[in-house]
């Protein structure tokens, strides 16, 4: 699963938690039956937010759940999962920007992508999706072309940026196509009238992802000498940091412009869990349960303020001295380093090991298992993520100016 918008399940109320798995499971579903088993592949934590969006905005029918069967995923249980159009254009957009991102490895010449009858492949199958996804968004009245004529852009403005280039004009690609995948689900819910607003909602979460990707992939890309749009164009995290705080500040004030008929998981995802994401990518302290600076590109923060250095470097004020020098007091004996960490994997390595999980049933079952793609512990579908302590799990709306239409007491 790869995705920026990933909620830990000790922050979701038992019916939220439920909601975010059938509309999860909706997806792959949804995938499954319009294009085949394989297409499952590309289910992702943010395309079912579109689905998320579609519902929210609806009048509920009788028919917006079915019951699923047993799945290995689900450790074997049946489940309630949302159907319809919500589903299928999340499945399609799913698709065409899967695409994107294989074509993408495959410039970057990624692990087995970089052999030629392998990009053949692989090309073949991006070219495929691209296929599927125009043929069910046509269905839905949605034009996948500006989805795509933004990936085939995006390339090109990568070719001409350089150090001083503003980093928006490099995601205005993504922008542009998340922008349009949100304003679709107003066309869906028949409320023309939050088009507007969830068009400015999707531009900055196009633009989120792309930030919390490059700095999530800053020093992997430094280390292969792959093009990150921080380095090219010669951003620091803080600025970067700067872009994703105002973004997610956007989102909330245009979510209070859109008319919903039950904002509850929207505003849990696209309110809460995006400060989530933030903190996570750059490493500050945001959930007791995954610790500070797990998986973050150490940016050495908390929240917005930066915490003191090392306190033994050289020099530093006021430090004590290093029990670990030549010649200290007791001499003591340094710890062993730490195991350099592994980059991630490759597309097809991703899928094998994709695979297993799900054959497995780590993915819903284990307390904790390594993401496929990322390497990054993720925590079980199924957990419960007990031992929270410390974590400030019920104060989730502290200085977010909310909307009131969550239960979390803002």
């Amino acid at each position: 699963m790869f995705g920026i918008v990933r909620p830990c399940t000790h922050r979701l109320s038992e019916g939220l938690k439920t909601e975010w798995m059938a509309h999860l499971c909706g997806l792959c579903l949804a995938l499954r039956s319009d294009h085949g088993q394989f297409s499952r592949i590309v289910t992702n934590y943010d395309g079912l937010i579109v689905s998320v969006l579609t519902e929210a905005q609806s009048v509920r029918s009788t028919d917006w759940r079915r019951t699923a069967g047993p799945c290995p995923l689900r450790a074997m249980r049946t489940a309630p999962v949302a159907q319809g159009e919500g589903a299928r254009l999340a499945a399609a957009v799913s698709l065409v920007l899967a695409s994107a991102k294989v074509r993408d490895h495959i410039a970057d010449r990624d692990g087995l992508l970089g052999r030629r009858p392998v990009a053949l492949a692989a090309r073949r199958v991006a070219r495929g999706w691209d296929r599927a996804g125009a043929r069910t968004g046509a269905s839905l009245g949605f034009d996948t072309s500006v989805l795509v004529d933004a990936v085939d852009r995006q390339g090109s403005i990568e070719a001409v940026a350089g150090i001083g280039t503003p980093l928006l004009f490099v995601t205005e690609p993504t922008e542009t196509a998340t922008a349009a995948a949100f304003a679709h689900t107003a066309v869906l819910a028949g409320r023309p009238g939050n088009a507007a607003p969830l068009a400015e909602a999707g531009r900055l979460f196009g633009r989120l992802a792309h930030l919390l990707d490059a700095v999530e992939d800053r020093a992997a890309d430094e280390a292969s000498g792959a093009w990150n749009p921080l380095t090219a164009t010669g951003t620091s995290l803080v600025e970067a940091r700067r872009l994703c705080d105002d973004a997610v500040r956007g989102v909330r004030l245009a979510l209070r412009d859109a008319e919903f008929v039950d904002a509850k998981l929207v505003h849990v995802l696209l309110a809460h869990e995006l400060e989530e994401a933030v903190n996570r990518a750059f490493g500050t302290t945001g959930c007791g349960h995954g610790g500070a600076g797990k998986g973050g590109a150490g940016l050495g923060v908390q929240g917005n303020v930066p915490v003191p250095g090392n306190p033994y470097a050289p020099g530093a004020p006021g430090a004590p001295g290093n029990p670990y020098a030549p010649g200290a007091p007791g001499d003591l004996t340094p710890p062993p380093p730490p195991p350099p960490p592994r980059g991630p994997r490759g597309l097809l390595a991703g899928c094998l090991a994709a695979t297993g999980l799900f054959c497995t049933c780590q993915v819903c079952c284990a307390n904790e298992y390594e993401g496929p793609w990322s390497r990054q512990k993720r925590d079980g579908w199924c957990n419960n993520c007990d031992g929270c302590d410390g974590c400030d799990c019920c104060n989730c709306c502290d200085g977010c100016e909310c909307c009131g239409c969550c239960d979390c007491g803002c």
